[in-house]
């Protein structure tokens, strides 16, 4: 008997010690009244502007989850991870919502400090090349020089995609940004491959301003950034979840036999700690995903990058989010 007695008293206490932990981020986040965020820098995602104001699609979506708890007067808090400390926020859970590739997950050792949750944007490596090239798909580059920085991830896209195509190019790799640019822009390489959102801020920017640029339709390769959560709230991670979704679910049309808009996405989940009225609040934050996408990185931004694999999926895109049956 006393050893069973113990044996509860050790289980009671474990799992005290477990529901001690559960909605630690959402309390966190309501005393505070701020919603912490964090990512790697990506024009059009996080960009600072010359009066030193962030903006970009990851702020948009921190502050749009971050309503579903503080409402309008909620604050957000974003943190750049620029170098290998600066991941240590996810590692210690100091952030509360983490935007990162699986590479990067990976490559900073972070699979133990987070849950994996929807993706928020699909990211696409290319080719850019200059408005008068003769190129119109990959496939024109073959036997032609092309720019890269050695050793990343679209010079490695690049490498398997003309292999799988039984095609090659002329490599012409670089250590440095600036050697690379002025090597594209005096057409000594005839593309130059990168993200697609570092690209299009290069064609309007950068280097490649002197040359007037299109980046090739055809993507070198797309993997997803995903909105995680650090491991020990399951409510928190859930709440981001359905966020993403109802700001993806906002831009559905309404159509004849089907609801659109929040209407087809009816979340009641007084379980998690929402109001009735969450889902206007996170739209009504930022907009729905196709605004923000429009504003950041679309038609009304200066990026002019069309949604292409960040469309729903009845448009060609990879978003699915639930309730489309």
């Amino acid at each position: 008997m006393p050893f069973i007695r113990l044996a509860m008293i050790a289980w009671l206490a474990v799992f005290w010690a477990a529901g001690a932990h559960a909605g630690g981020v959402i309390d966190r986040i309501k005393s505070g009244g701020i919603i912490r965020c964090g990512g790697v820098s990506r024009p059009g995602l996080v960009s600072v502007a010359p009066d030193g104001r962030a903006f970009g699609l990851f702020l948009d979506v921190c502050r749009a989850i971050g309503a579903a708890l503080l409402g309008p007067d909620g604050r957000i808090e974003f943190h750049a991870y620029d170098s290998d400390k600066s991941f240590d926020a996810v590692r210690t859970g100091d952030d509360d919502l983490f935007f990162l590739s699986g590479s990067e997950i990976l490559d900073e050792g972070l699979a133990g400090n987070v849950t994996p949750g929807p993706a928020i944007f699909f990211a696409t490596t290319a080719v850019m090349v200059a408005d008068a090239s003769p190129a119109q798909n990959l496939a024109d580059l073959a036997g032609q020089p092309i720019c890269f920085s050695q050793g990343d991830g679209a010079h490695r896209h690049l490498e398997a995609w003309f292999a799988a195509h039984r095609l090659d190019f002329v490599r012409m790799g670089y250590q440095e940004d600036v050697e690379l640019f002025d090597a594209y822009n005096a057409q000594a390489c005839r593309g130059q491959a990168g993200e697609s959102t570092i690209l299009a801020a290069v064609r309007l920017n950068g280097a490649g301003k002197a040359l007037n640029s299109r980046i090739l339709p055809e993507p070198l390769a797309v993997f997803p950034i995903l909105a995680a959560t650090p491991t020990q709230d399951a409510q928190w991670s859930a709440i981001v979840a359905w966020a993403i979704d109802t700001l993806q679910r906002a831009e559905i049309p309404t159509a004849q036999w089907a609801a659109g808009g929040l209407d087809s996405l009816p979340i009641n989940a007084p379980e998690l700690g929402l109001a009735p009225d969450w889902q206007k609040r996170v739209v009504a934050a930022a907009g729905t995903y196709a605004e923000i996408y429009s504003r950041n990185l679309g038609a009304a931004s200066p990026l002019k990058l069309p949604r292409g694999p960040n469309a729903p999926l009845r448009d060609g895109g990879l978003f699915a989010p639930p309730y489309l049956e």
